[in-house]
């Protein structure tokens, strides 16, 4: 967790902070609809072993995802967003739908350009 005073003053840095990179952002699209094990989230990021369990291991010290590890053998780790990283799905849901209306829009323009070509 982060000390209040090596805080950015802006709330956009401190968020930008957070979740500043497109592996982060996966991880917590992914995790919206609920627990996931290392390997699930590998598959649905595309992140590379590294890269994933870095991202892992700074959301959770920041507090945004809780990690469980079963004693099994073999060992089973499941990552769930905590309720503060559960409350990121309000910032990731209008990436969504602008997302959606920004592949639109290209499709219309694109279509529309070929209209023109014709």
């Amino acid at each position: 967790m982060k000390d209040i005073k090596d805080m950015p003053a802006c709330p956009v840095e401190t968020v930008w902070e957070l979740i500043g990179n497109k592996w982060k952002v996966f991880i917590i699209r992914d995790l919206i609809s609920g627990t996931k094990r290392f390997g699930e989230l590998k598959k649905a990021t595309g992140a590379s072993q590294k890269s994933l369990a870095a991202n892992l291991r700074e959301m959770e010290d920041d507090g945004l995802v809780e990690r469980k590890v079963f004693p099994e053998v073999p060992p089973r780790v499941e990552y769930t967003l905590t309720d503060i990283g559960y409350s990121l799905g309000a910032v990731i849901e209008p990436m969504v739908q602008w997302g959606s209306a920004y592949k639109e829009y290209c499709c219309l323009k694109l279509k529309k350009s070929k209209k023109l070509q014709l």
